[in-house]
């Protein structure tokens, strides 16, 4: 789930009191302040409460560790080795030398930036190859990139709807998701995880009212490691008249025999899908995000989306990168296929020694669901103590009671790393009871 809510002070102080097992029956008192000191505003005062409580339980922060290498299947954090199982290098193209030879051909030939937007100078012919190669995947007829995967879904999404219109969404979309229909001022409806059944039922009662309509789903939910039926999805969005958007973020490069998405592994055909979305920093090995759809579509982005027209173009060693390493995906499956073989391994295995996966295909994302917060939190310290880097994912990213360390699968773990882990994962429970 996304970590939209905030908390009253009410529901922190009971949090903390539930979560720490400690008497605490109020949230500490702020000092008197003016309306220009930004510790007032709520989410300086969540941030703080947040720190106040891992002080509290003795717990250090997981976060914002410096790696000192490439992190891949393995990484450098404080000049010590971990497993890794924080990253998004699904393909292991993050560091592959013809990656970062197209990245340094780029830079000789164009520098490092684009220097201007695109609309206006910064064009440069890396960005066309690149959405060449992105329109060619989904078998669409043209596709766009910018420089943010999460501008991207703010700034479509914000620019296609308005106040008359209807959005219904997966519960679990991305925040960059939510946050373009709240810009967007469109009606927003969810349903739960994967339920076309809910979505049909949404549609039918409010679609009526409402101007155009936009179905929002993910190919693979980053979260949960969960895949919808994408074929029922496209179906109800055509009979209610609305657009089918897909977010592609965690699904290109792991979902499919060869990493094309979650239409190649469903055999669903790609044009049932009006706007397939998707960013370059996961599998691709660089940073921002793409749209690939009509023509018409890609055409009206490039002129009016304010997050395309009034940003500076991508920086061309990222748009070299991102090619390269699309090229480099679908010329090399057995990428794809080793991935599978590791993320099936990890889930099957961490099933049998009694861990609660969810609704994890088994293809890149494995969460292992332990249920209270500082009880993760504290699992994910043990764990990095023992070699394991893991993030772990609490209240209120997720509902108390679902906090969970997310493990993200690479094709380059070995079966001793994941066989490795899992015992070192047991050890930690059993010494937790």
């Amino acid at each position: 789930m996304t970590g939209n809510r905030g908390l009253s002070e009410a529901d922190r102080a009971a949090l903390l009191k539930r979560l720490a097992g400690r008497s605490t029956t109020a949230a500490p008192e702020v000092a008197p302040s003016t309306a220009r000191d930004f510790s007032t505003l709520p989410a300086a005062r969540e941030v703080a409460a947040t720190r106040a409580l891992g002080r509290q339980v003795g717990l250090s922060n997981p976060y914002f560790r410096p790696h000192e290498g490439i992190a891949g299947a393995r990484t450098v954090i404080g000049n010590a080795e971990y497993v890794n199982f924080s990253s998004y290098n699904y393909l292991g193209l993050n560091g592959d030398p013809r990656v970062a030879e197209a990245a340094r051909q780029a830079i000789a030939r164009h520098g490092v930036s684009a220097s201007a937007s695109r609309f206006v100078s910064g064009e440069r012919p890396v960005h066309g190859a690149l959405e060449a190669a992105l329109a060619a995947n989904y078998g669409a007829e043209d596709a766009v990139v910018m420089v943010s995967g999460h501008a991207t879904n703010v700034s479509v999404i914000g620019h296609l709807l308005g106040p008359e219109d209807l959005v219904v969404h997966d519960a679990l979309v991305h925040n960059s998701a939510t946050e373009g229909v709240r810009l967007s001022r469109a009606r927003r409806l969810a349903f739960p995880n994967n339920d076309w059944e809910a979505a049909a039922a949404l549609l039918a009662a409010e679609r009526p009212r409402h101007g155009r309509a936009l179905v929002l789903i993910e190919g693979h939910y980053s979260m949960d490691g969960t895949v919808p039926e994408l074929a029922r999805f496209a179906e109800i969005a055509r009979r209610h008249d609305a657009w089918l958007m897909v977010d592609e973020a965690h699904s290109l490069g792991v979902l499919g025999p060869t990493g094309r998405g979650v239409f190649e592994s469903q055999g669903v055909a790609p044009g049932l899908v009006d706007i397939w979305m998707g960013t370059l920093s996961k599998t691709l090995s660089a940073c921002g995000g793409y749209i690939a759809g009509s023509r018409t579509l890609v055409d009206l982005l490039r002129h009016t989306a304010p997050g395309f027209v009034y940003s500076v173009g991508m920086a061309p060693p990222l748009a070299a990168a991102a090619e390269c390493a699309l090229r480099l995906m679908q010329a090399e499956p057995w990428r794809v296929a080793r991935l599978h073989a590791n993320a099936r391994r990890f889930r099957d295995k961490a099933r049998a020694a009694g861990f609660d996966t969810g609704g994890s295909v088994g293809q890149a994302i494995v969460p292992v669901i332990l249920g209270e917060s500082v009880a993760t939190a504290r699992a994910a310290e043990r764990l990095f103590e023992l070699g394991v880097n893991v993030q772990p994912i609490v209240f209120p990213v997720v509902p108390e009671g679902q906090a969970r360390l997310r493990f993200f699968l690479s094709c380059e773990h070995s079966e001793e790393d994941i066989d490795n882990t899992i015992r070192t994962l047991s050890r930690v429970a059993r010494e937790a009871a």
